[in-house]
């Protein structure tokens, strides 16, 4: 790979980390807001808003597994830990300082929205950690199995297998640490999974998008990655 190639790959990368990292630490951030989505009268969803950019982080690690390969995807899994525990710390920081009396938002306020940021974001990350990694490991091995072929399948038999173990793992710890009644688990964990299963397929053709743009632009063979270091 000559030099501007190399360039060129490490920003894509770098965009999609940022991406993928910013998603992660919003949907931490935002959990504790709860919506309802009536899905043409068959179905009625209640689900967290922290949901809503979530998915966009397996497709990421998706895409990044297809092009940059496995290591390459690990690492902007681990990556987006530390961005998650660091955020924290600001978040704990912010909180622990007071408010001036004519603040907009005073002490009162700000904990009530981000109080439970600790809690949930350890949950998440546990689940996130589990998801992610498995996600990685069952994308790869299809891809392996099926020797490049079915992008769709190894896309989605992924996601889903993963996709449950975060919405269990999360909902669990959470109920566990009293922030959910244990009555809401079932159908948190029923409306959570089946909106990110949807999810999933609508962003299959995205991701085949994003892998046909991105071997055009770097001439790449069929299950050929891209390397960046130095060999």
């Amino acid at each position: 790979m000559n030099l501007e190639k190399k360039i060129a790959a490490y920003r894509v990368y770098l965009i999609l980390a940022t991406l993928f990292i910013t998603s992660l630490v919003v949907s931490n951030l935002i959990f504790q807001k709860f919506f309802y989505w009536d899905f043409f009268g068959l179905y009625k969803f209640e689900i967290s808003v922290g949901i809503l950019p979530y998915p966009i982080t397996f497709l990421i690690t998706d895409l990044v597994s297809e092009i940059y390969g496995k290591k390459k995807a690990n690492q902007v899994v681990t990556t987006g830990i530390f961005a998650s525990v660091f955020s924290l710390l600001i978040v704990y920081t912010s909180a622990a300082v007071p408010a001036t009396g004519w603040s907009p938002i005073d002490d009162d306020l700000f904990t009530k929205v981000f109080g439970n940021t600790a809690i949930a974001v350890f949950a998440s990350m546990m689940a996130y950690l589990f998801a992610q990694y498995i996600d990685i490991q069952i994308y790869h091995f299809w891809k392996k199995l099926t020797k490049g072929k079915h992008l769709w399948l190894r896309n989605n038999f992924s996601t889903f297998l993963s996709q449950f173990v975060d919405t269990f793992s999360v909902l669990f710890l959470l109920c566990t640490f009293g922030q959910i009644e244990w009555e809401l688990f079932v159908g948190l964990l029923l409306s959570g999974f089946l909106f990110k299963v949807l999810v999933a397929i609508c962003d299959t053709p995205l991701l085949y998008l994003g892998v046909f743009i991105m071997r055009k632009k770097f001439k790449l063979k069929k299950c050929e990655e891209l390397i960046l270091e130095q060999q």
